[in-house]
C-alpha cells in the first residue's frame, strides 16, 4: 500500500498496522504525510508491540493515536469517533479561513479603489482651498488628511494579511505582465496627475508571461509604484521598464534617490528612510517590506539597484518564466 494508492478515495482516517509485508506501518505513514493529498488523514497505529520506543516512534511520525492489540472494540470505535470529529472541526476551520481570504480579497478590489478616488477628489478640493470660505478650507484639509491616512492603513493591512499567507496560499499560475502593468498604471493615474507626474510607460507590443499569482503581483506593481510618486517631486517624472527576455519590471522615480546608510534597511518593517515623501503623504514604513515578502512569496527577485538612470531610486523585480 502507498499513499497515492489512497488518492483514490480519499478516507476520513485510516486504521494503519505496524507490521505488514513489503512496507511497514512507519514507512506506509511517511508515504501519507509526504503527499499533500493525504498528509491532513489522521492515522491511528494498531499494534501488538507496546514498546515505549515504538509508541514514542509513532507518535514523532505523526499519528493521531497509539492503540495496542489486543484492543477493547468500545474504546476503539471511541477513539476513532474522537478523532474524527477533530478531523471535522479541524476541516470546518479551514473552510472559515478559506472564507476569510476570499473577504479579504474582495475587501482589496471593492473598497481599496474607490477610496483612492475619494482621496484624489479630496485633494483637488484642497488645491481649491483659497476659492472656499472659512471654515470650510479647514474641514476640507481634514478630510483630505483622514482619507490618506485611511487608504494608507487599508493598503498595510490588507498587504500583511497577505504577506501572512504560506506558499501554498500563493496560486503561482501564468501571468501576463503588460496588462497587470496597464491596470497598476490606471490606478495611480490619479495620484499622478495630481502631483503633475508624467508616468512613462511603454508597453511591448506582444505579451510578456510569468510564473506568478495575479492578485500578488498586482499588489507589489502597486507598493512600488506608490512609492516612486511618493518620493518624485511636483512636475517630475516616473518610469517603469520592462524587459521581456530578462522578464524584470524597474519602477524609477526622480527623487532623492537611496542614501547608502538606507540600503540596509530597506526592506525592514516600520522602517523610516532619510527620505521624506515630498507633499506631507503617509508612509508607514510598511510598503517596501511587504513587497518584498510578497515577492519572495512568488519566488520574484526585488531588488533595489544602485546608479538609477534617473537620479532618483530604482527598484527592480525579476520574476521567472513560466514552464513550458
Amino acid at each position: 500500500m502507498e499513499a497515492w494508492c489512497v488518492e483514490a478515495r480519499l478516507p476520513d482516517l485510516i486504521l494503519l498496522d505496524i507490521l505488514m509485508p513489503d512496507m511497514d506501518g512507519f514507512e506506509v505513514c511517511a508515504a501519507l504525510k509526504a503527499e499533500s493529498a493525504t498528509a491532513e488523514i489522521p492515522v491511528i497505529f494498531l499494534s501488538a508491540n507496546d514498546d515505549k520506543n515504538t509508541i514514542v516512534r509513532a507518535m514523532e511520525s505523526g499519528v493521531v493515536d497509539f492503540v495496542t492489540k489486543p484492543f477493547n472494540k468500545a474504546e476503539l470505535l471511541a477513539r476513532v469517533r474522537t478523532h474524527l470529529e477533530l478531523k471535522k472541526t479541524r476541516d470546518k476551520f479551514k473552510e472559515l479561513v478559506a472564507k476569510r481570504e476570499e473577504f479579504i480579497g474582495i475587501m482589496a478590489h471593492d473598497l481599496k479603489n474607490p477610496l483612492a478616488g475619494v482621496q484624489f477628489s479630496a485633494q483637488l478640493l484642497v488645491e481649491m482651498k483659497e476659492k472656499l470660505p472659512s471654515p470650510a478650507d479647514k474641514q476640507v484639509e481634514s478630510i483630505a488628511d483622514a482619507t490618506e491616512r485611511t487608504v494608507s492603513l487599508i493598503t498595510d493591512f490588507l498587504g500583511e494579511f497577505r504577506d501572512s499567507q504560506t506558499n501554498e496560499d500563493v496560486d503561482l499560475q501564468n501571468v501576463e505582465l503588460v496588462t497587470v502593468i496597464d491596470e497598476a498604471v490606471q490606478r495611480f493615474g490619479g495620484e499622478a496627475a495630481r502631483k503633475a507626474i508624467t508616468i512613462h510607460w511603454e508597453a511591448p507590443d506582444h505579451p510578456v508571461p510569468v510564473t506568478a499569482d495575479l492578485f500578488t503581483s498586482a499588489w507589489v506593481f502597486d507598493d512600488l509604484l506608490s512609492n516612486s510618486l511618493k518620493f518624485t517631486e511636483r512636475g517630475r517624472n516616473v518610469t517603469i521598464k520592462l524587459d521581456p527576455k530578462t522578464r524584470e519590471v524597474s519602477f524609477q522615480d526622480e527623487g532623492p534617490g537611496i542614501r547608502d546608510e538606507d540600503r540596509d534597511k530597506l526592506f525592514q518593517q516600520f522602517t523610516r528612510l532619510s527620505a521624506a515623501p515630498t507633499e506631507g503623504e503617509m508612509s508607514t514604513g510598511l510598503g517596501l517590506s511587504i513587497a518584498k515578502r510578497l515577492s519572495d512569496l512568488m519566488k520574484a527577485n526585488l531588488r533595489a539597484d544602485e546608479n538609477c538612470p534617473t537620479g532618483g531610486a530604482c527598484f527592480t523585480i525579476q520574476f521567472t518564466a513560466p514552464e513550458s
